[in-house]
């Protein structure tokens, strides 16, 4: 194990590099790695998808590529500059003070995911000087740590999907829009080093004395996407530009206004970088746990008839906080199971339209079950078809998500729970003391206010209370009407309207004359609104809330939308003859009925259409009276025959409607018997469907690893292959026939100039030695081989062909690497020439003699 030690000064600032890939990634890894220059000074972190029961060759094959040292990864191992480390198999690795930390794999095979884990670290070890690369492979390991990377700031890259052999995890990360640039293998280096001298460079330094460039960036902003951003925090906005910035390497910020008036899809994508969708299940568990003990319960208790709420959570981002609402009253309502009726509607809203539509699919990563408990993850999600999981039907039918932006379009009101954690943090000081208010106006007296750990109300402690070891819950107070009065947002600009500014704090210091006429105006006048030709709601005035409410879905503020059931037509007709006929016009005594189908009061609703030379042409004021209702008449039973006979046959039609009622009941408990049982067999299928997904799920992380696997062993057959030409090569070049027997005398190899002695074919081999015709007058080789195989001596002959030719055979042990005989190894030298010469000697010698 490498002992620890201090980084260096130098070390604090070396970007770490994180390549994750699975199946099909040692390719691109190797491509990378050859264009990477040895000098770089960065470290380079493989983590890939192992067979925890092979040894791992990477480290071996990827040495070749590079000239910087591979090493596979030890516990408490330093990381140093212009090396590559790699993931050992059947671990988890992570990284603190540029030291690795070693784990057991956490996870079963097929939810085993390393890749995330390695890089949620290395994002919250390194921020905005990590970089994080994604190759070829099956699933979606490592969006969720590509994700974390690119929200602290790092730079993230996917290779491009066409060029992978396996797409899915770098198309997953690009569709979870965490990837900053896509492109080949071979390019990634030079546009990491590209970014890495930009980031040194530290370009918009004076971007806040640059006060004319970030107004026409958010002019552009304003334009393109209907946003705001002027009242969000500069120092945020700043940080989110300068990334863009340095991404496209402009050197100031009046040159990346200008690459955005060029590049209109550069303002999207700024648009994406300053909406930050921070978010998780069950975030801050303490609030939740307050909120399911102790404050959800309290609110149904002060509704014991029942009630149906409504909850409206703010700036929801991918839906994981409105989901958690959801999961959260149904778990209360399961531990309390009251007898009355209890529903709640949530209506959750973001401005971003990507995170909206992922939010409306409930569909969520193998991640959540971090945050979520077993058993509650058990009974409200499903296994989804891509892996992950799928939030619950009838959870998901209590959410209406929607774009709507909390700065300028219209709250929902009579809302029971208002759930915006930590957005404020990003406003301005003054733009949350004019959404405080807002948010006091949205709810009922009583109504609970969630925000996050870094949020309050500041100090409109007469709007809200807090409640007591609740955290960030607060319970909404009764307050005075100028506290919440001075604004509310609206797009609608259609005509000028007159600017009513009533006073903040009234004193009797002013003129005592104004001040009565303001008190009676409050409570004598009647509640008004003035509309524009076409419905739009221009100004309010008074307490509307009994007539109009938000619609559901996306934000309307149109009065046609917004009137509650009952005086939708009479008030769509009434301002019909307004437009039409001179005066005022006036329907009174519409009955108004409460949720039980009572009337609760009565309604006087006049309607007049200002004049056209007046100070507001093309308007028409609205307004509502409340008034008692009228005394109930008694009825006398009438003598009148006829009225006698419409009672009865009037009697008998109730008869019949409560006997096809009777009727209806009972087929109605026949569906819901029927229903009960499609319901469990749906239960029993998808509990195999379960199985089988799971099964799928490890079969493909074997089929990952089994894929790597044979990519190194398919390497190293390259080399066996290479090192095999090489020996053939090598023998052949000896000019030495030479065959290798096994231990039964069956042919293992055999070289070219052996096929001068035996009729052999490359189809031979792992035949006898015995079946093969030779050219020999020796007819004991297959004895003096197993004479070998037995004494381990070797053996040498002369030999004699038919052909007249001579060689020296030799016949060695065959030795393996193990030092075990496997066989012997025959030898043929050609001596023919020597023995032809040895003849001629002789012959000379006996003349010789002779003479």
């Amino acid at each position: 194990m490498t002992k620890k030690s201090a980084p260096s000064a130098a070390a604090t600032l070396m970007p770490i590099v994180g390549i994750g890939a699975s199946a099909g990634g040692l390719d691109p890894i190797c491509e990378f790695l050859v264009s990477v220059p040895p000098a770089s000074g960065f470290a380079y972190v493989v983590v890939q998808h192992l067979d925890p029961l092979h040894k791992c060759m990477l480290p071996e094959l990827l040495q070749r590529m590079t000239t910087m040292i591979v090493c596979e990864i030890e516990d408490g191992m330093a990381v140093e500059a212009n090396r590559v480390y790699v993931i050992p198999p059947n671990h988890d690795l992570s990284v603190e003070h540029y030291h690795f930390a070693l784990h057991p794999a956490s996870g079963r095979r097929g939810h085993h995911l390393p890749i995330d884990i390695f890089f949620k670290s290395l994002a919250a070890h390194s921020r905005d000087i990590a970089v994080g690369i994604v190759f070829s492979g099956m699933g979606a390991d490592g969006s969720l740590g590509m994700k974390a990377i690119r929200d602290n700031g790092g730079l993230t890259l996917a290779q491009l999907p066409s060029s992978a052999r396996f797409d899915p995890m770098p198309s997953s990360a690009i569709a979870a829009r965490a990837v900053d640039i896509v492109d080949l293998p071979g390019q990634m280096a030079t546009r990491i080093a590209e970014w890495w001298s930009t980031q040194e460079s530290g370009l918009p330094e004076q971007a806040m004395i640059q006060r004319e460039g970030l107004q026409q960036l958010f002019q552009l902003l304003l334009k393109q996407t209907g946003a705001n951003f002027s009242d969000y925090k500069l120092s945020t906005v700043l940080r989110r530009i300068d990334r863009r910035m340095k991404l496209r390497q402009c050197g100031s910020l009046a040159d990346y206004v200008k690459f955005m008036r060029a590049n209109p899809a550069e303002v999207e994508l700024l648009f994406k970088e300053l909406l930050i969708g921070v978010t998780n299940f069950f975030r801050d568990p303490k609030v939740w746990e307050y909120l399911m003990n102790s404050a959800l319960p309290q609110l149904i208790a002060e509704h014991p008839e029942g009630a149906s709420f409504k909850a409206w959570v703010a700036a929801c981002s991918t839906g994981e906080e409105a989901y958690s609402l959801a999961i959260a009253f149904n778990e209360v309502l399961e531990r309390l199971r009251p007898t009355a009726r209890y529903t709640l509607q949530i209506f959750a809203t973001d401005l971003d339209d990507d995170a909206v539509d992922q939010a409306r699919q409930g569909v969520f990563g193998a991640d959540i079950e971090a945050d979520i408990a077993p058993d509650m993850l058990q009974r409200y999600f499903m296994l989804a078809e891509k892996g992950g999981y799928r939030i619950r039907k009838d959870v998901r039918n209590m959410i209406i998500f929607a774009r709507q932006n909390v700065i300028s379009d219209p709250p929902f009101t009579k809302l029971d729970i208002l759930c915006c954690r930590n957005l404020l943090i990003y406003f301005t000081a003054k733009l949350q003391e004019q959404l405080i208010p807002l948010f006091h106006y949205a709810l009922r007296t009583g109504g609970l206010l969630m925000l996050g750990s870094a949020d309050t109300p500041g100090h409109f402690s007469e709007l809200f209370t807090p409640m007591a070891g609740a955290g960030r819950i607060y319970r909404r107070l009764d307050a005075s009407i100028h506290r919440v009065a001075n604004y509310f947002p609206t797009r609608v600009s259609s005509a000028s309207t007159p600017t009513v500014i009533e006073p903040i704090n009234p004193s009797m210091n002013g003129n005592l004359q104004n001040q009565v006429e303001q008190q009676l105006l409050k409570k004598h006048a009647p509640a008004a609104v003035l509309l524009n030709a076409h419905g739009d709601i221009l100004y309010i005035h008074g307490r509307t809330g009994a007539y109009l409410e938000p619609a559901a879905g996306k934000a309307n503020w149109n009065i046609h939308a917004m009137a509650r059931d009952g005086l939708r037509h009479e008030m769509a007709e009434l301002l019909k003859r307004a437009t039409q006929e001179q005066g005022m016009i006036a329907v009174r005594g519409l009955i108004q009925r409460d949720e039980t189908g009572k009337g609760s009061h009565a309604l006087d609703l006049t309607a007049e259409a200002m004049s056209e030379t007046g100070p507001l042409p093309g308007t028409v004021l609205l307004t509502f009276a409340s008034v008692p209702l009228p005394p109930k008449k008694r009825r006398t039973r009438s003598t009148n025959p006829y009225v006698l006979e419409l009672e009865q046959q009037l009697a008998q039609s109730r008869l019949e409607i409560q006997a096809v009622r009777d009727e209806m009941q009972a087929s109605r408990e026949e569906l819901k018997s029927a229903n009960e049982e499609l319901q469990s067999t749906n239960e029993e299928l998808q509990s195999t469907n379960e199985e089988l997904t799971t099964s799928k799920e490890e079969m493909q992380s074997l089929n990952e690893e089994l894929y790597t696997v044979n990519a190194e062993l398919q390497s190293k057959v390259d080399d066996l292959s290479l090192v095999n030409g090489d020996m053939k090569n090598l023998l052949n070049s000896t000019d030495v026939a030479t065959i290798f027997l096994d231990s039964e005398l069956r042919i293992r190899r055999f070289t070219d100039q052996t096929t001068h002695i035996y009729k052999l074919i490359p189809s031979d081999v792992n035949r006898p030695l015995s079946d093969i015709v030779n050219d020999l007058l020796y007819t004991d080789l297959e004895e003096d081989a197993q004479h070998v195989l037995r004494t381990l001596v070797f053996c040498e002959k002369q030999i004699e062909t038919r052909s007249g030719g001579w060689y020296t055979m030799r016949i060695r042990p065959y030795r393996t690497v193990d030092n075990v005989i496997d066989g012997v190894v025959v030898t043929f030298i050609n001596i023919t020439e020597l023995k032809q010469m040895e003849a001629r000697l002789l012959v000379q010698s006996k003349d010789t003699d002779r003479k």
